[in-house]
C-alpha cells in the first residue's frame, strides 16, 4: 500500500500555525521523498472560511505542485483535489500533460466538483448543478489526456475537435473524490482512482463508503481492479489525542502500523495522510509506521 502526505498550503499549516511559505512546503515534500514515502498532495482552494466567518488563506495548488515537481525526483504528485469549476477542462488537461512531462511521469490528476460556497460566491463562480457541470468537465479532461480528439457541445462546456498536442507519453491517472451516488457513478465511468476522506482508524462508516463504491462500479460494469481505492487519513500527534477531532487518529508508531495494515486488508491501495501538525517529525513517524507495517 502506498502512503502519501498532504503538503502545507493554507493558513494554519505552517510553523506555529501560520501561513506556510514556499520553504515550508518544500521542506515537507523533500522529507516525504527522503523518508521513502510515495506521494505528495496539495489541496485546491482560493480560501477557506470557517463557521465563525474567519477567512483562512490558501496558496494556489497547481503552481506549488509544479514547483514541488521540480525539486523532487521520485514521489508522485497529486491534487486532493482540483476543483473543476475553477479551471477550463482543456486547460487542466494541458496542465496535467505538461507537468507530467516536466516531472518524468509522476502526476496523479485528482479532481472533484467542489463544495465550499463562500469561495465560489466571492469570485463570482456558479454554485448550481455542480455534478452536472462536473459530468461534462471530467469527460472532456479524461478523453483529451487519453489521446482522443474531442467534440462535445454540452450545457456548460463545449469543445470542437480539441486535442492535446503534444500528447502525454503515458496514461495520466485520474483520481476523483466522490461520495454521493451520481458522483460515484461518474467516478466509476471515468476515473483510474477513487478517493474518500477524511477518516481515522477503520470503522463502519469507512466500510460503508467502500461498499457504496463497489456498488457504483457494479452499476457501471467497471471491473473493480481497474479503479484503485484511496482514502484520506488524518493523523494527529499523540500529544493531541484529546483534541476532540473524531475523524483523526492519534497513536504511537506501533498503533499507526496497525491502522495501515487494517486499511490494506480492506483493499485500500493508497492512503493520503493529513498530518496534524505538518512537520518533518510527523513525516518521520509516518515512515517508521509504514516500515513496521509493510517492511
Amino acid at each position: 500500500m502506498k502512503l502519501g502526505v498532504m503538503l502545507p498550503v493554507g493558513q494554519g499549516d505552517g510553523p506555529d500555525g501560520q501561513m506556510p511559505r514556499w520553504a515550508d512546503t518544500r521542506e515537507i515534500a523533500l522529507a516525504t521523498e527522503q523518508n521513502g514515502l510515495d506521494s505528495v498532495w496539495l489541496a485546491d482552494h482560493f480560501f477557506y472560511r470557517d463557521a465563525a466567518g474567519t477567512t483562512h488563506g490558501m496558496h494556489e495548488a497547481w503552481t506549488l505542485l509544479s514547483a514541488v515537481g521540480a525539486v523532487t525526483e521520485r514521489v508522485e504528485l497529486g491534487t486532493m483535489v482540483l476543483c473543476s469549476t475553477f479551471r477550463d477542462p482543456g486547460l487542466v488537461a494541458q496542465m496535467a500533460a505538461t507537468l507530467d512531462e516536466v516531472s518524468g511521469g509522476r502526476v496523479i490528476l485528482g479532481v472533484g466538483a467542489g463544495w465550499h460556497d463562500p469561495e465560489y460566491e466571492a469570485f463570482g463562480l456558479p454554485t448550481d448543478h455542480r455534478a452536472s457541470r462536473f459530468a461534462e468537465w471530467v469527460e472532456i479532461v479524461a478523453r483529451l489526456i487519453r489521446g482522443e480528439t474531442v467534440t462535445s457541445k454540452g450545457t456548460y462546456y463545449a469543445v470542437d475537435e480539441a486535442v492535446l498536442a503534444p500528447m502525454p507519453e503515458r496514461r495520466i491517472p485520474i483520481l476523483v473524490a466522490s461520495r454521493q451516488p451520481r458522483m460515484l457513478d461518474l467516478t466509476a465511468q471515468w476515473a483510474d482512482q477513487w478517493n474518500t476522506a477524511w477518516f481515522g482508524a477503520v470503522d463502519d462508516k469507512l466500510r460503508g463508503r467502500l461498499a457504496d463504491f463497489d456498488k457504483a462500479l457494479a452499476r457501471n460494469n467497471r471491473p473493480a481492479a481497474e479503479v484503485a481505492k484511496t482514502v484520506g487519513l488524518t493523523i494527529r500527534d499523540p500529544e493531541q489525542r484529546d483534541a476532540g477531532d473524531p475523524s483523526g487518529f492519534a497513536g504511537s508508531v506501533e498503533e499507526l502500523a496497525g491502522v495501515f495494515t487494517a486499511y490494506a486488508e480492506l483493499g485500500v491501495e493508497h492512503l493520503i495522510v493529513g498530518l496534524e501538525p505538518v512537520t518533518t517529525r510527523s513525516v518521520e513517524r509516518l515512515a517508521a509506521a509504514k516500515r513496521l507495517a509493510f517492511g
